[in-house]
């Protein structure tokens, strides 16, 4: 019998009318037993040969993953970001890699304002405090009055761009891909923007190339007391670098919603100015629902071009 897998930790499948058609076309789905990202190897023991679709997750496609699934025909990812999924080796085998670019970009977007909010207010160190006993007068600073340097002006960078205009910042954005700014972003080169920006926002996939985008250089090329946000991908940062960089005082505040190893287990929880958070970026309601749905349809109309279904 053929099979298809759903990696995500979490997926609703009694309310999803593409997952309903793929169980009545006769297909069984397998679902994550471990309520968690899977490992390479669970990943590789999941796609067993009956599997000929997949509704994934950010867990490690990579090629010898991909080339022991040797039935797989299309890998449908429920998120945007595709440097999970070895693209090269799907490619080679004919493996059809789809994805739901739009569905989580404002629950990321919003969460990446929440995050600015709550660095420039310091309303996580003000409620800890509240809840020890203590009293204070906390001062922070206002959106209103910050430089935003956004790299990455994709699905996600244009919306957190014209939520921090609506709270009157000023936005300035790299992206080599762009050639034609929205209204009142200015693009800037990289270095401009690490040295001219406030606060500095991640939004771009991960790849070798961008390891470490953020190291120690870059944030020595950042204003004092600058923030930096990352609610895109682990590994863009180096964590190092951004430790000794909050030590130092060069940055007053960051907020991370993405490590190199997750979950994370480290040393930066001990920093009372850095927020963390578990990679939580797309999970608002709305949004979710919407990646599921749109992760279904990308898998049955992938599974109908291959012939596996027919098209009704």
């Amino acid at each position: 019998m053929n099979t298809f897998v759903i990696s995500t930790s979490s997926f609703d499948t009694d309310n999803n009318a593409a997952i309903q058609r793929l169980i009545n076309a006769g297909l069984q789905p397998v679902m994550n037993p471990y309520g968690r990202r899977l490992t390479e190897d669970e990943a590789a023991t999941l796609l067993n040969n009956d599997v000929v679709g997949m509704i994934a997750g950010v867990e490690p496609l990579t090629a010898r993953v991909i080339q022991s699934a040797t039935n797989l025909k299309v890998i449908s990812r429920c998120g945007t970001g595709m440097d999970s999924v070895d693209l090269t080796a799907a490619k080679s085998l004919g493996i059809a890699v789809l994805n739901t670019p739009e569905a989580p970009a404002q629950a990321v977007a919003e969460l990446t304002l929440g995050l600015m909010l709550a660095a420039l207010r310091r309303i996580c160190q003000t409620d800890r405090l509240v809840r020890a006993g203590e009293w204070p007068r906390t001062q922070g600073g206002l959106l209103a009055a910050q430089t935003v340097g956004i790299i990455g002006l994709g699905h996600i960078g244009k919306r957190v761009a014209k939520l921090c205009q609506a709270f009157e910042a000023t936005v300035v954005a790299y992206d080599p891909y762009v050639t034609q700014a929205p209204a009142d972003i200015t693009i800037v080169p990289m270095t401009q923007l690490l040295e001219t920006a406030d606060i500095i926002s991640l939004h771009t996939p991960y790849s070798p190339d961008l390891h470490h985008l953020i190291d120690a250089q870059a944030l020595a090329r950042m204003k004092s007391g600058a923030i930096v946000i990352n609610a895109a991908r682990g590994g863009l940062i180096d964590e190092n670098a951004l430790k000794d960089a909050l030590d130092s005082g060069r940055l007053s505040a960051a907020a991370l919603d993405a490590f190199e190893q997750e979950p994370y287990q480290g040393s930066l929880f001990k920093y009372d100015n850095l927020i963390l958070s578990s990679h939580v970026g797309s999970l608002a309601r709305e949004a979710r629902q919407r990646m599921e749905l749109e992760a279904a349809e990308n898998l049955l109309n992938g599974l109908i071009k291959t012939g596996i279904i027919r098209d009704a």
